[in-house]
């Protein structure tokens, strides 16, 4: 264990005025439960899909009652999915709920992550009124990565199982104004949970799990349309991965209709800028905004600061696992300071009908320091255009 203290709270002089933390202290807890009756599509073939209990660890954000000492620490695994690192916060583990009802986020990882990637977001966003809900997906953390389409299939269906888990198990939680969070495959099913079917082409792709299991998600179909939730009222999708590989089409992304904020970096190798941009030109059903990190790659906005252990070549990956964290360019703390100004403003808007918010979303970089915006695009297009 690293002696270098990995801090996920920080927030620098230059932060944007929604960035950081906010009024409530933070709690903290992990649950635990079993999605019943899933297929299990990592073993699934042509010829059988058998069905499993798909296991979910769920790091649960809220505001809390005052008097808890803050800064339990995060003790996990970085990017080899061997190496434990210890992340510290603000939050206090298992601390007293605050009164009330507070809007619902979930926070979902990429591939490979686990729900501490975007921890940052997690707290922050409790502290200024919301639960936030960050699961590990199977197969899809850095232990347990398996079969691609696995990730492709199960996705969108565990952001809305995390939603039904929450509104069972917390009482505090007003699931009827959800946000979803996603980098990167979270921001693939982030999109298709919100609307945007993937298209028929993409079932049949080399990626995607055997069977046609993927068809579950086509644009307009009974099965997709179901899987939309009412209770989700807005999605960020973070480096969103698959409009390059021709996951989505025109129609099925015309077929968002929720509020979409897309943060990205311009230089992203992983999931293609032009193609990030093609999903914010194309979605033309809602309004949506477009945040762009220029000369940032894939690991914009989303992933914590790299822990000092990730610094360190390891002998189970071919590259050091501090590329899985960091940007060439920006720093870090940076990027996160300026993904929690815009999460906020957004979700506050969306989730609490606080108007106030709207200023920050009018593309004038309202809430920044004079000079603090160079190297940031802000663009918004309306509903039909």
């Amino acid at each position: 264990m690293s002696h270098i203290p990995n801090r996920i709270d920080t927030v620098r002089p230059d932060a944007p005025e929604q960035a950081g933390y906010g009024p409530h202290p933070v709690g903290v807890r992990t649950s635990q439960l079993d999605i019943p009756g899933r297929i299990d599509v990592a073993r699934a073939t042509e010829d059988s899909q058998p069905l499993y209990n798909r296991p979910m660890t769920v790091e649960l954000w809220y505001p809390a009652a005052p008097g808890n000492a803050p800064g339990d620490p995060y003790d996990t695994l970085i990017r080899d999915g061997q190496t434990t690192t210890r992340l510290l916060g603000r939050a206090a583990r298992d601390a007293t709920p605050a009164q009330g009802r507070f809007p619902l986020v979930v926070i979902s990882h990429g591939y490979p992550g686990n729900r501490f990637l975007m921890s940052h977001l997690g707290e922050t966003l409790a502290s200024r009124g919301f639960i936030a809900a960050a699961p590990d997906h199977a197969d899809s953390t850095y232990a347990d990565q398996g079969a691609f389409g696995a990730t492709l299939y199960h996705r969108p269906l565990d952001q809305r199982a995390v939603i039904d888990h929450v509104a069972a198990t917390v009482p505090q939680a007003d699931t009827g104004h959800t946000g979803v969070i996603g980098y990167s495959m979270g921001g693939y099913g982030a999109l298709v949970f919100a609307g945007a079917g993937v298209s028929r082409t993409a079932t049949t792709a080399d990626f995607a799990p055997p069977a046609g299991l993927l068809s579950r998600h086509i644009s307009g179909s009974e099965t997709h349309a179901a899987l939309i939730d009412p209770r989700v009222r807005a999605a960020i999708a973070i480096g969103p991965w698959g409009n390059h590989r021709g996951i989505w089409d025109s129609p099925g992304l015309a077929g968002l209709a929720k509020p979409l904020m897309i943060m990205a970096g311009s230089l992203d190798e992983v999931s293609d800028y032009a193609a990030m941009r093609g999903i914010f030109e194309q979605t033309t059903g809602t309004t949506r905004h477009l945040l762009t990190f220029q000369g940032a790659s894939h690991n914009a906005a989303a992933p914590i600061p790299a822990p000092a252990e990730s610094w360190a070549a390891s002998p189970a990956l071919d590259f050091i696992p501090f590329e899985h964290y960091a940007d060439p360019v920006w720093d870090t703390v940076r990027m996160n300071n300026i993904a929690q100004h815009f999460a906020t403003a957004f979700l506050s808007l969306h989730l609490k009908g606080d108007k106030t918010m709207q200023r920050y979303l009018d593309d004038s970089f309202v809430g920044f320091a004079p000079t603090s915006a160079r190297a940031l695009t802000f663009e918004t297009l309306t509903k039909g255009h």
